[in-house]
């Protein structure tokens, strides 16, 4: 029983602070890789002469190639264990960063930015498993809210810094500056984290891998929480992705800098997935996932707005739903996922860097064609489907204790 053994972190231990700071790092480093590059997609459109939607390859493109490497590293951690997979996960994905600045051309730096996709892959879904086996029932719910409240830190410090660097100096000097604290989170991570104490090595006989990804959507429940993964990541990124094109231009006319500092509202999403993750453990996950969307589709509206007051308003509430919504979604997948945890979560980020990279580009086509109105009416039809099924899932019977 849960219950009984001594092995599990509970909250408010000294273990359970060094796991959580630990993770918190490790998202803060994965998430400033991968995100730290958005604010900068107008001025690659600039500098290498290329569309807004081929700009976006930038981040589309690491998390095409993270959703498909998911699949593979996520069994490897079974073998490998959970500490030494994200350990050199960490440590690759700094050092390719720091490279990818150095590159002159626009070509490079895409293959440079796949690889770092590949490379980041082992962190999520393994994060996620790590903590489904090592923490309490009653703690799992704040840590994982705290780890992806790492991740919200990492895509707002990554994003803020390479926005303003490169209004007044060189983005290539932002992005280097990102590569260097993702290497220093590295090292708190490979020091911070204590050794799996749940977690036992086994043999993996490949040919038998697709049956234990198969398994998971034989689940009354699972399928539609990847399905959420899907559509609320591809839209909340298509929000970042298309907003700074829109105020760069009249009548907003913002700098770089400026719109870099906007997204200091992701601090919101760090506090919004915490604060989440404990009201859902308390409340239930069935009783606020459908909230957090709803919240969320109310901040996307708000940008319609022609106020630039209340549109950044608007990215604030879209940052807390989003967090929110995914902070329940992911600790309920780890609840759900009675066998094989590390490949439940790992298909549930597959699908979630999967939105981000197909939806987030074709986010760019309704931009271009129908403005920021054309981008508000994609991400509203996506988020009503993810609200339907959010309320599909509250209906959903338990699991047997």
């Amino acid at each position: 029983m849960e219950e009984a053994d001594d092995r599990l972190i509970e909250a408010g231990t000294p273990v359970f602070r060094r796991t959580t700071l630990a993770l918190a790092a490790a998202g803060f480093s994965t998430f400033a890789v991968l995100y730290g590059v958005q604010p900068l997609l107008p001025v690659y459109a600039d500098d290498f002469h290329v569309s807004p939607a081929e700009s976006s390859l930038a981040l589309s493109l690491p998390c095409a190639t993270l959703a498909v490497s998911l699949l593979v590293v996520s069994p490897l951690s079974e073998v490998w264990g959970r500490k030494p997979v994200m350990v050199a996960s960490l440590f690759a994905s700094a050092i390719l960063t720091i490279i990818a600045c150095l590159v002159p051309s626009w070509h490079g730096f895409l293959v440079l930015r796949a690889l770092t996709g590949i490379t980041a892959s082992g962190l999520p879904a393994v994060a996620m498993a790590y903590l489904s086996e090592e923490m309490h029932g009653r703690a799992i719910g704040l840590s994982m809210g705290l780890l992806i409240g790492g991740n919200a830190l990492g895509g707002m410090v990554g994003r803020l810094i390479a926005g303003v660097i490169a209004d007044f100096g060189s983005w290539r000097i932002g992005l280097g500056t990102i590569g260097v604290l993702a290497l220093l989170a590295a090292i708190t991570f490979w020091r911070a984290l204590p050794e799996s104490r749940r977690f036992t090595a086994h043999r993996m006989r490949w040919r038998e891998v697709p049956g234990t990804f198969t398994q998971h959507f034989r689940d009354a429940g699972l399928p539609w929480l990847y399905a959420e993964a899907f559509l609320l990541m591809g839209g909340f990124v298509c929000v970042y992705n298309y907003i700074g094109f829109r105020l760069l231009d009249p009548p907003f006319s913002l700098s770089q800098a400026t719109i870099g500092a906007i997204f200091v509202v992701y601090l919101l999403g760090t506090a919004s997935s915490a604060v989440t993750g404990e009201i859902a453990s308390r409340l239930g996950r069935r009783k606020v996932l459908w909230l957090a969307i709803s919240l969320g589709l109310l901040g996307i509206l708000m940008t319609l707005s022609g106020n630039l007051y209340v549109i950044v308003g608007g990215i604030a509430v879209v940052t807390i739903g989003f967090f929110g919504a995914h902070s329940v979604a992911s600790s309920w997948v780890g609840r759900r996922a009675l066998r094989d945890r590390a490949q439940a979560s790992s298909v549930y980020l597959c699908l979630y860097y999967l939105g981000s990279s197909v939806l987030g580009t074709a986010g760019g086509w309704f931009f271009v064609h129908g403005g920021w109105t054309g981008v508000v009416a994609f991400l509203g039809g996506l988020y009503g489907i993810a609200l339907a099924i959010a309320i599909r899932l509250s209906r959903l019977a338990p699991l047997p204790r």
